[in-house]
């Protein structure tokens, strides 16, 4: 899964922003400056776990590392209207997706 479209899905879990944004006309922009943020971060987490866990499989670490980087993007966000599992469930999908991806 690309960064922005997990991006995209984080911005649609909250709607008054995601309705805010496209009718500011800033959707986009906002979404690439986030994307960017999380590419940051997960390059960053990998970097700092790839030591900690030697001999652990490289698929699996940038999938922990993918999944703080998230966390801490959204801790950033204004957070949603009450939560209804969706994150979770969110993350739980991005997860399964980089654990199912063939790496390179």
């Amino acid at each position: 899964m690309q960064y922005k479209t997990m991006i995209l899905e984080i911005l649609k879990q909250r709607p008054k922003m995601h309705d805010r944004l496209r009718k500011e006309r800033k959707l986009l922009p906002t979404m690439e400056r986030y994307a960017k943020e999380l590419k940051a971060g997960h390059e960053a987490w990998k970097e700092l776990l790839t030591p900690l866990r030697p001999g652990s499989d490289p698929a699996q670490i940038a999938a922990e590392a993918l999944e703080i980087a998230l966390k801490e993007l959204q801790d950033r966000l204004p957070s949603a209207s009450p939560r209804d599992g969706s994150e979770t469930q969110f993350l739980d999908a991005a997860m399964l997706f980089t654990r199912r991806t063939p790496r390179a």
